[in-house]
């Protein structure tokens, strides 16, 4: 079984590298101590990975203790290995990573300590519980948005919304690995059917890590989170959550803007240094109007103007509504459709012959067409990449109050009888309609495990474009989400359970629609 080096053992001479490491010389890393288990990694294996570490400037201990925050292990079962550090007793373990062998390796190619992920843990196995007894969190939730079923309800609304605000002061800073850390942990609470009432009861449930357990316990303890409060007073922070609630501006933009003394709307449009580009410049037009949320009213209405453009252009088109209205939404920033024809090839002419109609009606208020760059024999691809390559037309369009049922949302003392809503459309050829479909519907998270899920679990690489399968080095062919969903191993989730948290409101639409810094997905 295990060594159990709680107690120091002697040691027959002193290597240098302990020297180093015990009088911190070149100690890089002060908040990280390591910690190897030596079964299965043998001996002179974790001499030379001790040595490597400390050579990169970390800690690395000999001996087995509550100082510890990292414990490595190789090739060992979960059961065994969790059996043991129980018996040692140790009053700091809940705080400990326990951590398979590839967080080191991955440590040791960054030079630096990297974010703990799931895949990287090593998680305690719960036993099978009695017949007729309640399951545990462990039992039930899965790591992966994709295996959890997520309605628009949260019972954790209190930690999603403080988990959402550290997220994008991540993003605004281009931290990635915890901004992406918060969002699966927000995810994953709001998965859960129940409230959380203590920290405890979390135990089992995955994807909450040190900083994100830290966070809840001081809001379960005072209310609220005093870091999340320090972020929403900082300056900075909510001077870019303003400039980037304008239609086409990024974080970049915005943070050069910041840098640059401005602080306002007035600022930045009194600024004669400043060149907004089209997509900004309408953003700053029908600022009021775009920023209000959009009822599922309106995305019937818009839905009714476009299904009569299409259909007028091509009778047997199809269209789509997706996004957040495809998931049961009340409502949302934009609303987005997919259209496509049943013959390949004729969806290429679709969105210059809808832009037309829609201009020819007078509705439409902006319009940002991009051609198709898509090309079958350029995939599969191997690097995250923010957006497809379908054609597609990023849209404001006038909607007047008499083509909604119950009338529109608008501002209180609002009386134009007409409002500007955002419109995304999209045309992929009838062969990726399925693929589309669903990298379309979101959301945000749901597709990201979902692609991660696909690449760790099944050695296939997912997009809106195809599946690729890398052991049988085949696509595979689907022509509904189920086939896709079937082609994974997983069972069927309805659109509206796949309300996996969203990426900060209008900021990744931002990112998305002006093709500005989008946020890239880790390598695993």
């Amino acid at each position: 079984m295990f060594r159990a080096p709680v107690v120091p053992r002697a040691r027959k001479r002193s290597r240098p590298a302990d020297a180093t490491v015990s009088g911190r010389e070149g100690v890089k890393f002060e908040d990280v101590r390591l910690y190897l288990v030596e079964r299965k990694m043998g001996r002179s294996r974790r001499s030379f990975l001790t040595q490597l570490a400390r050579s990169k400037g970390f800690i690395v201990e000999d001996v087995l203790s509550d100082d510890i925050t990292h414990v490595v292990s190789e090739d060992n079962q979960a059961s065994s290995l969790w059996k043991w550090l129980r018996e040692c007793a140790l009053k700091n373990l809940p705080d400990m990573h326990v951590l398979d062998v590839g967080w080191f390796t991955d440590s040791m190619r960054e030079g630096r300590p990297v974010a703990v992920e799931t895949r990287h843990l090593i998680q305690e196995t719960v036993p099978t519980p009695p017949e007729g007894s309640a399951p545990t969190a462990q039992a039930v939730v899965s790591q992966y948005a994709c295996q959890r079923r997520t309605t628009t309800e949260n019972n954790n609304k209190i930690f999603t919304d403080a988990f959402e605000v550290l997220a994008e002061s991540y993003e605004f800073n281009e931290i990635e690995g915890p901004c992406l850390a918060f969002r699966r942990a927000a995810s994953v609470l709001k998965s859960l059917s129940w409230a959380v009432q203590c920290l405890e009861a979390t135990r089992n449930v995955p994807c909450l890590g040190e900083h994100t357990k830290a966070v809840m316990e001081e809001i379960l303890r005072y209310g609220r989170s005093f870091e999340v409060e320090k972020i929403l007073s900082d300056e900075r922070y909510r001077t870019l959550k303003l400039f980037t609630s304008v239609f086409g501006v990024g974080p970049k933009t915005a943070d050069k803007w910041y840098r640059g003394g401005l602080r306002s709307f007035s600022d930045v449009l009194g600024d004669r240094g400043i060149r907004l580009n089209r997509m900004q410049q309408s953003g700053f037009l029908h600022y009021g109007d775009i920023s209000r949320a959009v009822s599922k009213a309106e995305a019937r209405a818009l839905r009714n103007i476009i299904d009569e453009a299409v259909h007028a252009i091509t009778p047997d088109a199809v269209l789509a509504l997706t996004g957040g209205f495809r998931r049961g939404k009340e409502f949302g920033h934009d609303v987005d459709f997919i259209v496509t024809t049943p013959e390949l090839g004729k969806e290429k002419n679709l969105l210059p012959s809808i832009i037309k109609r829609l201009t020819k009606q007078r509705i439409l208020l902006y319009c940002d067409y991009q051609a198709s760059t898509f090309d079958m024999s350029k995939l599969p691809s191997y690097r995250f990449e923010a957006m497809d390559h379908f054609a597609k037309c990023f849209l404001i369009m006038r909607l007047e109050g008499s083509q909604v049922e119950g009338g529109l949302h608008l501002a209180e003392g609002d009386s134009r009888g007409w409002r500007a809503v955002r419109v995304d459309l999209v045309a992929p050829p009838m062969d990726r309609y399925a693929f589309a479909l669903l990298g379309w519907s979101g959301s945000r998270q749901f597709e990201r495990d979902l692609r991660r899920f696909a690449r760790l679990e099944r050695n296939m690489l997912l997009d809106n474009h195809a599946l690729y399968d890398k052991t049988k080095k085949e696509f595979l062919a689907a022509t509904t989400e189920r086939d896709i969903f079937a082609h994974l191993g997983l069972e069927y989730i309805e659109p509206w359970q796949r309300n996996a948290l969203q990426a900060g409101h209008l900021l990744s639409k931002a990112l998305f629609s002006s093709r500005l810094a989008p946020e890239q997905e880790r390598r695993a």
